[in-house]
Formats: C-alpha cells, sequence, structure tokens
C-alpha cells in the first residue's frame, strides 16, 4: 500500500513538500527490514532534508538494529537536536552495547530526562545496578519515570532491600502513584519470585486508597501467582469490579503452573457462565493445567473443543501442550504420531518435549529416532541431557559415551540450571556446584547432612539407590 502510494506521489509531483517524503520515510521505516531498504533509498534521493527527514530515518535505521548505519548518519547529519542523540542513545541500549551508549552520552551537548532515563535503563538491564544507581544519583531532575526504573531494575536482579528503601524514599519524595509505576515493579516482582517488594506495592494501594484498574488488578494477581501466593492472587481477583479475559487467562494460569489443575478447570467453567469467550491464551493455559494434573481425557476434549465450539484454529503452542499431555500420560505412540500429522513443522520446543517424554518414560528407541531422524536443534545442550538421562535410567553407559560425544563434536555444552530463594527479603540464586556465594560452605554442609539423612531413611542398608543423573552425566 505505502508503496502504491509512494507512486501516485511521484506521478502528481508532490515530492517537493518536505511533509510527503518525511512521511513516506517514516511509514516505510515501521516495516521492518524491506521498509528500511526503500525509505534509504527515499532519504537518498531526496535533495531537501531537515531535521525530521534525518530522525526519521536513523530512528528507522535503530529499530531493525542497522546501528552502524544509523551511526554513519548521525555523524554525517548537519544540525542534531536532542531527539536525534536521544534515538541512537536508546539504539546502543537496546543492542547492550553500553559502553557506546555512555560514550555517547558522554559527549552531548544537552541531555534531558530522556537521555539519563535511558542510560539508567540500559544499565539496569545488564545487570549493573552499581552504575545505573550512579547515574541515577547524578540526575538533575528525577520524575516518576526513572524511580520506576531503578526500583524495578533492583527487583528483577534480587535487590529487594534496595528496591524497597528506594520505593519508600520515592514516597517520601512527594511522588504519587500511577499505573505505570505500579504495573512496571509488579512485572519486575512476578519476574523475580520477589514477593516482599511485591506486598509492600499492594500495601501503598490500599493504603493510599489508589484507584486501580484492570491491568493494575492483573498485574497484582499475576505477580501473585508467579511468587506461588496463589491464595493473595485468588483474594485479589475476586475483589475485581471488573475482569476481562486476560484477567481469566492469568488466574487460569496461575492455578495451572502450580499443578492444581483442578481448580484452573473450574476457573474456565466459571469464565464462560459469565460470559467470557475463550481465546488462544486460555486453551494454553487449560491445555497446561490439564497436562500437570494428568487430565488426559478432559485436555483432549478441550483440544477438539477449541476450533468446534469456539471457532479457534489449534496453533503450534496448542499442539505443543497436547504432546506435553500425552506424553506425561505415558501415550508416547499417540503423541508422535500428533507430531507427524500436525499442519505445522514440528520445531525444537516439539521434538523436545517429546525428548522429555521418553526419559520420564524410559522410551529409549524412540528418543533415538526423535534425536537421529528429524529436525531437532542439535545445538541445545537440553536436548542432549535429556537423551542422556534416558541411556542412564537404562543402563546403557555407551549411549551416554555417545552423545556426549556429539556435544563435543558440535561444540555444546550444558549451562548449569539456577534456583532462587527469597529469605529476609533478598533472593538469593544458586547453580550447580556454585561457590560464589558467601555462605556456600555452610550451605553445602547442610545440604549434604540432608542427602544422608533422606538416604538413610527411605533406603535401608544394601537396598539399591536410584541415582539421579540429570548433572552427572553431562
Amino acid at each position: 500500500m505505502v508503496e502504491m502510494i509512494h507512486t501516485q506521489i511521484e506521478k502528481n509531483g508532490f515530492l517537493g513538500d518536505i511533509f510527503v517524503p518525511n512521511a513516506l520515510i517514516d511509514n516505510y521505516s515501521r516495516f521492518g527490514g524491506w521498509g528500511i531498504k526503500a525509505a534509504l533509498r527515499l532519504f537518498t534521493v531526496t535533495e531537501h532534508r531537515d531535521v525530521v527527514s534525518w530522525n526519521s530515518m536513523i530512528g528507522g535505521l535503530t529499530k531493525v538494529g542497522e546501528l552502524r548505519e544509523a551511526r554513519k548518519l548521525f555523524d554525517e547529519m548537519p544540525e542534531k537536536s536532542i531527539i536525534t542523540w536521544n534515538t541512537v542513545l536508546n539504539g546502543y541500549v537496546k543492542a547492550g552495547e553500553m559502553k557506546e551508549a555512555f560514550q555517547l552520552f558522554e559527549s552531548m551537548p544537552q541531555r534531558n530526562i530522556v537521555s539519563w532515563s535511558t542510560l539508567v535503563m540500559g544499565y539496569s538491564k545488564a545487570g549493573d545496578m552499581d552504575m545505573a544507581r550512579v547515574l541515577f544519583d547524578e540526575m538533575p531532575v528525577k520524575t516518576s519515570v526513572p524511580w520506576t526504573i531503578i526500583i524495578s531494575g533492583y527487583v528483577e536482579k534480587g535487590f529487594t532491600k534496595e528496591a524497597i528503601e528506594l520505593y519508600d524514599r520515592m514516597g517520601r519524595n512527594g511522588f504519587k502513584l500511577d499505573d505505570g509505576t505500579v504495573i512496571s515493579i509488579l512485572a519486575a516482582c512476578a519476574e523475580s519470585g520477589s514477593l516482599a517488594m511485591g506486598l509492600k506495592v499492594h500495601d501503598s494501594i490500599e493504603r493510599l486508597k489508589f484507584r486501580c484498574s484492570v491491568a493494575v488488578c492483573n498485574t497484582l494477581v499475576n505477580m501473585y501467582a508467579k511468587c506461588g501466593s496463589l491464595d493473595k492472587a485468588w483474594s485479589v481477583f475476586n475483589g475485581m469490579s471488573k475482569r476481562d479475559v486476560v484477567s481469566w487467562n492469568i488466574m487460569l494460569q496461575g492455578f495451572a503452573m502450580h499443578g492444581h489443575g483442578r481448580e484452573a478447570l473450574c476457573v474456565f467453567e466459571r469464565m464462560k457462565k459469565e460470559g467470557f469467550k475463550p481465546d488462544r491464551v486460555t486453551f494454553i493455559g487449560v491445555l497446561c493445567a490439564c497436562s500437570h494434573a494428568g487430565f488426559i481425557d478432559e485436555g483432549i476434549q478441550c483440544f477438539y473443543a477449541m476450533e468446534k465450539d469456539y471457532g479457534i484454529v489449534p496453533e503450534i503452542e496448542h499442539y505443543g501442550c497436547m504432546i506435553d499431555l500425552l506424553g506425561r500420560g505415558e501415550r508416547l505412540k499417540e503423541a508422535f504420531m500428533l507430531v507427524n500429522t500436525m499442519p505445522f513443522e514440528p520445531n525444537a520446543v516439539i521434538w523436545g518435549t517429546l525428548l522429555g517424554a521418553c526419559r520420564l518414560h524410559g522410551a529409549t528407541e524412540l528418543a533415538e529416532k526423535v534425536l537421529d531422524h528429524f529436525k531437532l536443534d542439535r545445538m541445545d545442550p537440553g536436548n542432549y541431557s535429556m537423551l542422556a538421562n534416558i541411556f542412564a535410567a537404562a543402563g546403557d553407559w555407551d549411549g551416554v559415551a555417545t552423545v556426549r560425544l556429539q556435544m563435543k563434536s558440535v561444540g555444546v555444552q550444558k549451562l548449569s540450571g539456577a534456583s532462587s530463594i527469597e529469605i529476609d527479603n533478598e533472593v538469593h540464586e544458586f547453580t550447580v556446584f556454585d561457590r560464589s556465594h558467601p555462605n556456600f560452605g555452610s550451605i553445602y554442609g547442610m545440604v549434604h547432612r540432608l542427602a544422608q539423612e533422606l538416604k538413610r531413611v527411605a533406603h535401608p542398608k544394601d537396598a539399591t539407590l536410584p541415582v539421579e543423573v540429570g548433572e552427572l552425566v553431562i
């Protein structure tokens, strides 16, 4: 459509008006790679350019990650506005190139709240909270935006004490809560599992009688659900005066992810009774609930009801849930048949799910078929780990050795999994054989004692102990 309009503009000789090529450049830039090429061609042949022309072109290039070309135009630009500087700065930040971002920031002739906030956000996302805090403290003027960025950054990285301290300071400095601040901080709490910070924000909402929009309530329910506090999530959900489909989906998925399949299906039934039409996300939650709770037949019925009763054509995510459902229920042949008959090319997630089911039930032959005869992502160490575990459980140590050799031949290394726990408003993260925690000595000592006690209680002397080889094989 844009190309057709462009053709008509050229035919009628309207390109002489600077507003017209500027509008075309901006519109082309919204269509990704091919649009940027068209925009750049038009920009190159445009005789008269103003600041808007340059900014639109540079902005389009940064959006598609063409930072080198954007910087080239930036350096060629005769007169730059603060918008130009901030556009390139934002491009570097989004690409994670913080060294270049800081150098550009340092050379800016003037900075505004957007410049400072962008750099604070960049360092927060990069995990360098010390630098983010230095910049935040140096900001000459602060609005609620940088406060929200730095607090959310601390929460995401597990520094709950620092986040609460800044949150209290923000209130003392006279900043009032708004939807953006509440949603951003609660979303960070959900991401990091920081229940303490989430409770702090919820307490502020109730104490200040903050009028919650549906979006804020949804984020609050999601935070409690992700942090494992289902009672509070359910209480907030039931207290909502107005709900949308997203509200129901969040509550349903909250129950599903924690294995409360029956409760999730009850939410689904209540949702329909109250006149809400399920969408594709709803059915992902329903199928996950059935999978985790072992409701195989109910899950199959829901899957086929999607298109028949609601006109929702199953997508690859729904097929993935079904394969997981059948796999967990040891119906591996049906799962394998579904993979071969689904109207999509199976991706790595689909094959990985089937491989995981093979591991669960010790289906060594099917696992080898999955890995050897199909387009499984061979650069994903998790797939090799699962296959090695299947062989180990079957006592096939030659198979384990073969998998390890395959990993080495393609240069794949298995990254250690991580677990986290919140204690005294601080999130502690651990990985396998991690010795970075200041109390690692006493922690490993306790783990060793617990392991010995569990063996003693669960397995009498001379009993054959099952070996969990998840981290030992690879």
